[in-house]
């Protein structure tokens, strides 16, 4: 299973207002076959906007964004610590039902196989290309680059500490036709 609550919030209001969550879960099933990988899935995902925004007397129109979708993804290991992966998928049960429902990702990964400061730090990067149906086939970039803590007792995980920047769609489901640009940092816990 894997599932998600993402939410933003409006940290310039007095009562730091939730605008929207997004909720989604998904079940999947992967397979490795030595350098190839396999990923299949069917997952839900809803939104929803905050009480507090919903009060405010300037507010978009409401979208009851709701999906269920089947994707599935392909990877290959290269050579030097690099990955290159693509797939496809379906929206279905959508809502609203204009909502165009074919989704397309594709892109790379390295992660070095080169660690430094005595093996904690690794450095890492990624490049993730999205394409949907709604958006007219427009690509939403996303490229992340920074380093992967090693070795270290972080809960028991690897920490990664990178560097952001993501251009296209929003990903918040309220937002969705809405064009989004901005460079971030950002810390991951791999599980």
């Amino acid at each position: 299973m894997q599932g998600g609550v993402f939410s933003i919030f409006d940290l310039d209001s007095q009562s730091l207002d939730l605008i929207n969550t997004d909720f989604f879960v998904a079940g999947f099933v992967g397979y490795r076959f030595g350098d190839f990988s396999a990923l299949g899935r069917i997952f839900h995902q809803s939104s929803h906007l905050g009480d507090e925004f919903l009060l405010r007397e300037t507010r978009p129109n409401r979208v009851n964004l709701s999906y269920e979708g089947l994707d599935a993804k392909l990877s290959y290991d290269l050579p030097l610590g690099l990955r290159v992966y693509g797939g496809g998928g379906y929206l279905f049960d959508v809502d609203p039902s204009s909502l165009d429902r074919g989704l397309a990702q594709a892109g790379a990964e390295f992660k070095s196989p080169w660690a430094l400061w005595q093996g904690r730090l690794r450095p890492v990067a990624g490049m993730d290309l999205q394409f949907r149906e709604e958006n007219n086939w427009h690509t939403d970039l996303s490229l992340r680059a920074g380093l992967q803590i090693e070795n270290v007792s972080v809960l028991n995980r690897d920490l990664q500490i990178l560097v952001e920047y993501y251009k296209g769609r929003s990903f918040e489901g309220q937002f969705f036709k809405e064009p989004v640009e901005y460079l971030g940092l950002g810390a991951h816990f791999n599980f």
